[in-house]
């Protein structure tokens, strides 16, 4: 990816992060630059594969009760690319991360309730190649920010 030119494309980053659909001339008051500054940052961050494309998130109720845990798996290595495949056949598991550190994978793991987080790590504990996990119930979530993957519940419309 390109590198951010400076303190004002990463401001301006910050405010399309947060409402992609704000008005340029509002981003423009801002940041206390001319509205053309801003239009003129904007289509170079796109030109140059910074901002690749723009995201509508919808609501979904449920999420806000939903159960969330962060899942760390020690893996035995030989076994890793067959692990990923199946763990990916669980749809309990938003995202599964490769880390650095005294484990190798890290998931996000958002069941209905409960018992069903209970029975899923049950299983993944289970699958060959699982050496050790530790698990981590997500209390609250304080904030979030939008990055260009699309989780699930969203849909990309690109340039």
């Amino acid at each position: 990816m390109a590198e951010v030119k400076d303190e004002l494309d990463r401001k301006l980053i910050a405010i399309l992060q947060g409402n992609a659909r704000e008005p340029v001339s509002s981003i423009a008051r801002r940041l206390d630059v001319a509205r053309s500054t801003v239009q003129e940052r904007i289509a170079r961050l796109e030109r140059k594969g910074i901002i690749i494309g723009y995201t509508a998130i919808l609501g979904d109720q449920q999420d806000e009760k939903r159960v969330q845990a962060l899942v760390m798996l020690s893996v035995a290595q030989q076994r890793s690319r067959e692990l990923i495949t199946q763990l990916e056949s669980y749809p309990e598991i938003r995202s599964c991360l490769t880390i650095s550190g005294e484990f190798d994978l890290c998931l996000i793991v958002e069941p209905d309730r409960l018992e069903e987080l209970d029975a899923v790590l049950d299983e993944i504990a289970a699958i060959p190649g699982v050496e050790r996990t530790r698990s981590s119930i997500v209390l609250t979530k304080k904030f979030e920010r939008q990055r260009p993957f699309m989780p699930q519940n969203t849909y990309s419309i690109e340039n």
